[in-house]
């Protein structure tokens, strides 16, 4: 997702603009690209552009505990500045980033939003992602996804050497 900045670099600090999004994104580096929607807005700053995105998706999980693939709702919000690396006026380069890992506005005052999203994306993933809340999950002997109704197996019987703790119930 690309936007030129050039006019808005022009123009006095404090100055900004709002644009819709509803792209696709691969942020998972898998085949599968996820639909990223919403609002961001753009804001002139004396070294670049700040850029505050609120965004929303879905991307297909996998469930922690049944294995099963579900989707999952995303809101990614996000903050970051663009720094200039060319002057608009004059053309020359600017002192770069003193930051490593920062976002820049490209030679012909284009900022790419494609890693920022993606970024921000997979920190709004869960860790452990789960497909409902009281997600029964496996069966510990044969496998079956114990949400899709009980198993055949056997009541686990209690090891001997715990038996005495099941008193204490």
């Amino acid at each position: 997702m690309e936007i030129n900045v050039s006019q808005l670099l022009k123009e006095p600090i404090g100055s900004s603009r709002k644009y819709k999004v509803n792209e696709t994104i691969d942020i998972t580096g898998d085949i599968s690209d996820c639909a990223v929607s919403g609002e961001v807005s753009l804001l002139r700053t004396q070294l670049g552009v700040l850029v505050i995105g609120d965004l929303h998706s879905e991307l297909e999980l996998t469930c922690g505990r049944c294995l099963s693939a579900f989707q999952h709702p995303l809101k990614i919000s996000f903050e970051e500045e663009y720094l200039q690396t060319i002057d608009i006026n004059s053309g020359l380069p600017v002192q770069p980033a003193s930051e490593p890992g920062s976002f820049t506005i490209d030679e012909h005052h284009v900022i790419d939003l494609t890693e920022a999203i993606r970024q921000y994306a997979l920190l709004a993933v869960p860790m452990k992602p789960l497909c409902r809340e009281d997600c029964a999950g496996l069966c510990q002997e044969c496998g079956h996804n114990l949400n899709r109704g009980p198993c055949g197996c056997l009541v686990p019987t209690v090891d001997p050497r715990w038996s005495k703790l099941m008193n204490l119930r």
